[in-house]
């Protein structure tokens, strides 16, 4: 299973999203990857503890090596770096990763990502997709490649009005490029069940008829605990009330994609 964690409002938590549910599903013994396509690295750092500059070897190589037809290519197998966690690997991202978007773009190299996810597909259980916040060359190459997009909603008036042009722009890209690609929902994050205004929020998503998924993520100050230590909730705090939040979100998404 391929998933992406996509909006193209910054700060909702797509990092947070996309590395907790990877880390759950590498505790419950799936060999899971997470794909970090944000030049800011933050999955990156979360998963491996170093700066994106530090990283050798990460997914601008595979995307620059894509530009080229040398038969000297790094293999993918490569550039893949494992975590201090069994079953959990990450494919960094770069600082840089923008520089190359004009070139692959003008040279249509908009499906050699999935041709890439669906090579690891076979070795990997489930495939996590971090995303830049915004609608461009990566994040609609890793729309393609998917086979489910999670959309974080932080509770916000602003995210609110944003979400039907979101949802019409990937309808655009499934009717467009990938005929498989579903929502698989929408992930209410940051919550504060005692605040009236994301309780407000949240009931007017169901009545307008959003996707919205029945498990809500808290807001925690031990998420930037578990960020500062770059330790996923799942090994930092596994009894804490949102890391139950995230494993019954984990454990949803696996019961319908079996169901489907």
């Amino acid at each position: 299973m391929i998933r992406i964690v996509f909006n193209q409002k910054g700060g909702v938590g797509k990092s947070s999203i996309a590395c907790n549910l990877a880390a759950i599903s590498a505790s419950q013994s799936f060999k899971t990857l997470v794909v970090d396509l944000d030049p800011q690295g933050n999955s990156s750092h979360y998963l491996t503890g170093m700066p994106v500059r530090q990283l050798d070897d990460t997914v601008f190589d595979f995307f620059e090596q894509a530009l080229t037809i040398s038969s000297q290519r790094k293999p993918v197998e490569q550039l893949i770096q494992p975590t201090p966690w069994d079953n959990l690997d990450v494919l960094p991202a770069h600082a840089d990763l923008e520089t190359l978007e004009a070139k692959l773009e003008s040279r249509y190299k908009i499906y050699k990502l999935k041709e890439m996810l669906q090579q690891q597909a076979q070795h990997y259980d489930h495939i996590f997709i971090d995303t830049p916040p915004a609608l461009n060359f990566f994040s609609r190459s890793a729309l393609i490649g998917a086979d489910r997009c999670l959309i974080p909603f932080d509770c916000d008036a602003f995210s609110l009005q944003a979400l039907t042009q979101l949802l019409d722009a990937i309808e655009e890209m499934k009717q467009d490029h990938n005929p498989d690609l579903s929502v698989e929902g929408i992930v209410v994050n940051q919550m504060q069940p005692q605040a009236k205004l994301p309780q407000q929020l949240v009931e007017q998503l169901v009545n307008d008829g959003y996707p919205v998924l029945p498990v809500h993520l808290m807001s925690s100050v031990k998420m930037r605990e578990s960020h500062q230590l770059n330790k996923p909730l799942i090994y930092h705090l596994p009894k804490h009330k949102l890391t139950g939040q995230f494993v019954d979100l984990f454990n949803h998404l696996k019961e319908g994609a079996q169901s489907r």
